[in-house]
């Protein structure tokens, strides 16, 4: 019987639905070699003069040389203009590009555990930089494969900078605010040791009981930390190794999924309350009309299923 479930943290109504499909099998992704790093990559190691010049780095070697661990440079493409273009109609902010690896299939969950370190350490620095910078709000995110919104093959993530708090952020907040707990930390105490638990730790990585989506998963920290960038280095390296198990685990169970990352943390103004956490969406279903017109997701693949099929 379908169960109409509201996730506490997201705010999403969700009904899971398993009659709708049938093993998670069935969304096994057919194996695919990895990409090949070619001479028109701009993101391979070597190609460094293909891009806007280097932000900031990981790694050895001067500025747009070969050395790196991770690389960021400006996107070449951004959705917000630079704050002094002067419109004002304009939407002000700042569009970064973070290069996960030198290696052009270098995906998260294929990388060593310090090599994710790595990369939510940048992250996390760049978020810093831009709100302090004076930027309200600074949106971290990876795009895996072209279901997930990439147009590279190279892995890489994205920050985006703004000069506003995005409705949806707000909307976060202020369930916290409402709740007067911490949502993140009840889930994470709740499910850490539960049937829905993915990877434990200093850092828990689970299935939501109201996943708006087959096999998403949410990871965080222990800790009640509401800003990502606020966060020390012990806690940032738990997060990523957790997070890097999760999509480990994903990849053993789906297949080399597309999926999306997204770092979820407080704006820069944000009130006392809050809790940062990451959350891993694969690829394998499609947001159609029903979703779309009504604003209830459909999910096929049960939770528990889905944190029971990761091996």
């Amino acid at each position: 019987m379908p169960e109409l479930r509201t996730d506490p943290i997201s705010g999403r109504l969700v009904i899971i639905a398993p009659e709708r499909a049938a093993r998670p099998d069935t969304f096994r992704v057919p194996p695919r070699p990895p990409p090949a790093s070619t001479g028109s990559c701009p993101f391979c190691a070597g190609n460094e003069s293909m891009t806007p010049p280097e932000i900031a780095r990981i790694g050895a070697g001067a500025p747009d040389t070969p050395g790196w661990r991770v690389r960021v440079v400006p996107n070449l493409y951004p959705i917000v203009g630079h704050p002094t273009d002067g419109a004002p109609e304009s939407v002000a902010g700042a569009h970064e590009v973070v290069v996960l690896s030198p290696e052009h299939a270098g995906h998260l969950g294929r990388l060593g555990e310090e090599r994710a370190v790595d990369v939510f350490t940048a992250i996390r620095d760049r978020v810093g930089h831009l709100l302090d910078s004076g930027l309200q709000h600074a949106q971290a995110f990876v795009n895996q494969g072209r279901a997930a919104g990439s147009s590279i093959d190279h892995p890489h993530a994205q920050i985006v900078g703004l000069d506003f708090v995005p409705p949806a952020v707000h909307a976060e907040q202020d369930r916290f605010l409402a709740a007067g707990r911490d949502l993140v930390a009840e889930a994470l105490a709740v499910h850490r040791s539960s049937d829905l638990s993915v990877a434990d730790g200093p850092a828990v990585a689970w299935c939501p009981p109201a996943s708006s989506s087959p096999f998403e998963i949410l990871v965080a920290h222990r800790s009640t930390r509401a800003r990502f960038d606020q966060a020390p280095d012990t806690e940032v390296a738990a997060v990523a190794r957790a997070s890097r198990e999760a999509l480990a685990r994903v990849n053993a169970v789906l297949g080399d999924v597309d999926y999306n990352l997204t770092i979820h943390t407080a704006p820069r103004d944000a009130e006392p309350g809050g809790h940062w956490y990451v959350r891993v969406a694969p690829r394998i279903s499609i947001v159609a009309g029903f979703e779309q017109s009504t604003g209830v997701f459909v999910n096929v693949v049960p939770p528990k299923v889905a944190a029971g099929a990761a091996p």
